[in-house]
């Protein structure tokens, strides 16, 4: 018996704006920011979270929408507040470093040190601030649900979770090499 794995895609394939080439999904959030609000259950960090153990073991991945884009740069994004997580002793640690993280300045794609510019296409200057604000909606949101579920069930991390520390999402990272 042969198995044909697969990585999971967006199923957000209509969203409402994009950016250079990334799909500008709904968020379910109070951070500020361009995105538009969703209310459902389940928006595209939802879908990241719970794809990412799934999606971790790929080395490829084909982009069949704007919003794959967007689910890559989230699952890159959980696997760097993992990388924080695992350091953490409590969850009242993990929440500060979340926010420090969800904060930090990342490059957007068509700037030196984005790891993707290949997979991205560059924004128009007239958009740039609007994915710059975009990426670190995601990033805060993502940071906080990651904490969320990482300390799930008690106030040390889940080796459910940081056991994937060492993983690399298509053998990139969003940050430089040493940090």
């Amino acid at each position: 018996m042969t198995f044909n794995l697969l990585p999971h895609h967006s199923q957000f394939l209509n969203p409402p704006k994009i950016v250079g080439n990334v799909a500008l999904c709904p968020l379910r959030t109070s951070f500020k920011g361009p995105a538009p609000q969703d209310s459902s259950d389940f928006d595209i960090v939802d879908e990241g979270i719970h794809y990412f153990k799934a999606n971790i073991f790929f080395r490829n991945y084909e982009i069949k929408s704007e919003a794959d884009r967007t689910l890559i740069y989230i699952t890159l994004f959980i696997s760097e507040c993992i990388k924080k997580l695992q350091k953490c002793t409590s969850k009242k640690q993990g929440q500060r470093e979340m926010h420090t993280l969800g904060l930090k300045k990342y490059p957007i794609p068509g700037e030196s040190g984005f790891p993707l510019n290949a997979l991205y296409a560059k924004p128009s200057r007239s958009e740039e601030e609007t994915m710059r604000a975009y990426l670190q909606q995601i990033r805060q949101e993502t940071a906080v649900r990651m904490c969320e579920k990482v300390f799930e069930d008690s106030d040390k991390p889940s080796k459910w979770w940081t056991c994937f520390v060492k993983r690399k999402f298509l053998e990139i990272s969003l940050s430089p090499p040493g940090q």
